[in-house]
């Protein structure tokens, strides 16, 4: 199986920062994309950020310019900067992952468990 941890959400006044983690571990042969989708309540679940094996990136529009995404391929951990944080930024966010567990294997999609971003003042 594959396990993906996140960590690193918490509570942050506006115009703060945080730095969210989500480090893939179990029977990997090989990670393609990694991304993070975030969903507030009420709303649906939406794509925030995802990175490709090359490091190739792609952002929402709504975090341009606010949040980085990159990742450690040796650590098979990928990160979520945010900076400049808005209220509307709270949401629970999730990390994903392409994964191939060995090389006769299709490649399935992962996910972390969630972990809290609110941003209040």
């Amino acid at each position: 199986q594959v396990q993906l941890v996140e960590s690193g959400g918490g509570l942050v006044q506006p115009g703060g920062s945080l730095r969210l983690s989500c480090a893939a571990s179990g029977s990997i042969f090989s990670i393609y994309a990694m991304g993070w989708y975030r969903q507030a309540p009420g709303k649906q679940r939406e794509l925030v950020a995802a990175v490709r094996s090359g490091g190739s990136t792609n952002l929402a529009d709504s975090v341009k310019g606010r949040f980085t995404i990159s990742r450690d391929n040796a650590k098979n951990t990928v990160y979520l900067q945010m900076n400049s944080l808005k209220p509307e930024d709270t949401a629970v966010y999730y990390c994903n992952a392409d994964v191939r567990r060995s090389l006769s294997d299709y490649v399935g999609r992962y996910w972390g468990q969630g972990t809290q971003v609110t941003v209040s003042s």
